[in-house]
């Protein structure tokens, strides 16, 4: 999709195309590890510049999952998930110089402010929403000046270290990127102050038309794609793979609860706009537990023009539902082709 293509997130930009991991947590321990590396090789194959990498109580370690993503892959790059209650900064900026050390891979970090209330409860973590954001900021300050070189002195609300060096280095062309969720507010502004991608969970496409985003914002998006030949075979499979289902509706209704994520009740809020088809943006997924993002479905080429608006409105990087197949990588590869070529029209 992106044959390794960087992005700095502006509207003039090929996009950068991240996967989405398998939740371990989803999936038999004895079958994880296989599709883990299946999904790592689909992207690869197809073109993605990385996969994101969970990280909650219930699920296997993150970094553990890179490293077998690294050895089963040549060039993917893990976008894994970081939740500062987890990991010291020393030791986060650690695992990725030696993982640059023995792999030669760049990595990205997705900054998790949040996450499910009741997993931050339980580390005793009780620290305010909008608090968590500014120990975010911290936290990847001192991890990205510890990655640049030279000794680390801090000190702020949450961290202090005093002459800290990591070794061994982190070559300059194997830094990270860093994202973090844009939905908030609160998000937005800890994006802009730590030169992150700001990932939304978007608005519907077609409002997002005639926008033109500052070059300045890197933004991005989670969105799920199924898209066909014809509208017809699209929905089908769609209602075909995310049949209304009341017990994941209970289920949603319970996490939105348990969630103080603002992405999370933005969606929630949002009134269904595609029961019959004839809107691609569609929320079933999401209202009944399958997936945690919009979906888009429709033909490849109605498809095609509402990931064009995206990247008109300035978002440069796509985060993808996790595939089902590597079939169904190649059917967003195609729309993605068409997306870039209206998009390069419009410049």
């Amino acid at each position: 999709m992106t044959n390794g293509t960087k992005s700095n997130g502006t509207a003039n930009q090929i996009p950068e195309v991240f996967t989405t991991c398998l939740s371990s947590s989803d999936v038999d321990a004895a079958s994880s590890l296989r599709q883990i590396t299946e999904i790592a090789r689909w992207s690869e194959e197809e073109g993605c510049t990385g996969i994101l990498v969970y990280t909650d109580n219930r699920s296997l370690d993150p970094w553990l999952i890179a490293q077998v993503i690294i050895e089963q892959t040549a060039a993917l790059c893990p976008l894994v998930a970081v939740q500062p209650v987890y990991m010291h900064p020393y030791s986060l900026a650690k695992m990725i110089a030696s993982l640059a050390h023995l792999y030669r891979r760049r990595v990205y970090l997705n900054m998790v402010a949040g996450g499910f209330k009741n997993d931050l409860i339980a580390l005793n973590d009780l620290t305010p929403h909008e608090k968590r954001y500014e120990r975010l900021i911290e936290y990847t300050e001192i991890i990205t000046r510890l990655l640049a070189g030279g000794a680390v002195t801090f000190e702020g609300e949450f961290y202090k270290v005093d002459k800290l060096k990591l070794t061994p280095p982190l070559p300059e062309d194997l830094m990270p990127g860093i994202f973090v969720s844009g939905s908030s507010e609160a998000g937005q502004e800890a994006a802009r102050r730590m030169s992150a991608v700001a990932v939304e969970y978007p608005k519907p496409p077609k409002e997002y038309e005639g926008q033109c985003e500052e070059p300045s914002r890197k933004m991005g998006v989670r969105v799920g794609i199924i898209a066909r030949s014809s509208e017809k075979e699209a929905w089908r499979i769609a209602h075909e793979r995310f049949p209304e289902d009341r017990k994941g509706q209970l289920t949603h209704q319970l996490a939105m609860k348990r969630s103080d994520s603002q992405w999370h009740r933005q969606l929630s809020e949002r009134e269904e706009t595609c029961n019959n088809g004839n809107d691609p943006y569609w929320l079933v997924p999401f209202q009944n537990y399958k997936a945690f993002c919009p979906y888009l479905v429709g033909s490849y080429d109605r498809v095609a023009r509402e990931v064009a608006n995206y990247m008109r409105a300035g978002y440069g990087s796509f985060i993808l539902d996790i595939p089902v197949s590597q079939a169904e990588l190649n059917h967003i590869n195609i729309v993605f082709g068409i997306a870039g070529k209206s998009h390069q029209l419009a410049q």
